[in-house]
């Protein structure tokens, strides 16, 4: 099974996303989470040094310049979904992935503050 490390970078962007209101409190991560395409739409706009900020996951020992590197998307490469956030939290937990599972789950706890809509009431 794969190692993950916490992707520092990703964390940072993701907060400054949530501080800035860049967030989709309802959505179905199944049908908006990023494809091959967008991914590789992405990339060619981007290039190698935005697309590791949407990923919370770095897998160890993959290249840096691989899609193979980078794990557990949160976002659509403009906002921040909700259920992208809890989807981490849900595979980052079922695969025991502990550091990326408390990460995902602390952004997930700031985005409900920030933006109290997302919360059940």
């Amino acid at each position: 099974m794969a190692k993950y490390k916490v992707n520092r970078a990703a964390v940072r962007h993701c907060r400054e996303l949530i501080r800035a209101g860049q967030v989709v409190l309802d959505s179905e991560w199944g049908a908006v989470q990023p494809d091959a395409d967008s991914e590789n739409a992405f990339l060619e706009e981007h290039g190698w040094d935005d697309y590791p900020k949407w990923f919370l996951g770095l897998t160890e020992g993959a290249n840096d310049e691989t899609k193979a590197r980078h794990a557990f998307a949160y976002g659509d490469f403009t906002k921040v979904h909700r259920s992208g956030l809890i989807a981490c939290v849900y595979r980052a937990a079922e695969w025991r992935h502990k550091d990326v599972e408390l990460a995902a789950h602390r952004l997930l706890q700031e985005l409900d503050k920030a933006h109290p809509g997302a919360k059940d009431d």
